[in-house]
């Protein structure tokens, strides 16, 4: 049987989060570099990189923004994208292996499962920042999903919002649903093999399609093999 894989993004994907974080980085771009829009630049991109490639000027502040940072994170909303819960619900079922590729740390993914605690049943995996030695839209993020996973990256469906992550995605060989959750669908057409709003207009048939998943053989599906090694949950 065909080993398949699901590899989502967390922030504009599994959370609807990213226009906050869109907010915050809008404003420290803003009182740090004097410019909002460089926020614009971040997306998809580890802390890591953000803070040495933006930020590497004035290194005497770092520690300042990583506190707001982490205020913020510690009160902001995590609520699900559209009808992101059932879709995982139903992978599951379907024995379908799955995995997080954020450009997150593990401390942000740490406090996303104190509130999330379902994510140690939803999700195989769960890569962050600390796990890449290459930013997302290098390919090396999704290619270690895959890897983790036990598949080909043509055999696996990447689920990005930015143009960074779906970036990574495609170069990595798999094929790439864009959620027009942070940028229009317009602008991400271009970048991904099927383009959806949200999870609500996506279904198990779907992804049979895209990278041909076997049919459920009865009594076989749910069934999902521990791996709590890479989940920090």
């Amino acid at each position: 049987m065909k080993e398949t894989a699901c590899l989502f993004d967390l922030d504009g994907v599994v959370l609807n989060t990213e226009h906050q974080y869109s907010k915050f980085w809008g404003e420290i771009c803003r009182e740090y570099l004097g410019d909002w829009q460089i926020c614009l630049k971040i997306k998809g991109n580890t802390l890591g990189f953000i803070m040495d490639n933006f930020f590497g000027g004035i290194k005497d502040k770092h520690d300042e923004i990583l506190a707001k940072l982490k205020s913020f994170e510690e009160e902001m909303s995590l609520e699900y994208i559209p009808g992101a819960r059932e879709f995982l619900e139903e992978l599951k079922l379907k024995g379908i292996k799955t995995c997080i590729v954020t450009s997150s740390n593990a401390k942000k993914m740490e406090f996303v499962c104190k509130k999330h605690a379902e994510f140690n049943e939803l999700f195989n995996f769960i890569l962050t920042e600390e796990d890449f030695s290459k930013s997302k839209p290098d390919p090396e993020p999704y290619l270690l999903a895959a890897e983790k996973c036990g598949c080909k990256p043509e055999n696996c469906l990447v689920f990005e919002d930015s143009f960074n992550g779906l970036k990574s995605g495609r170069s990595a060989g798999c094929k790439v649903i864009g959620l027009a959750t942070t940028n229009s669908r317009q602008s991400i057409i271009e970048l991904a093999d099927l383009t959806a709003d949200d999870f609500t207009e996506l279904d198990f048939e779907i992804l049979q399609e895209m990278v041909g998943i076997p049919p459920k053989i009865d009594g076989l599906e749910g069934f999902l093999p521990p791996a709590q090694d890479s989940n920090p949950c």
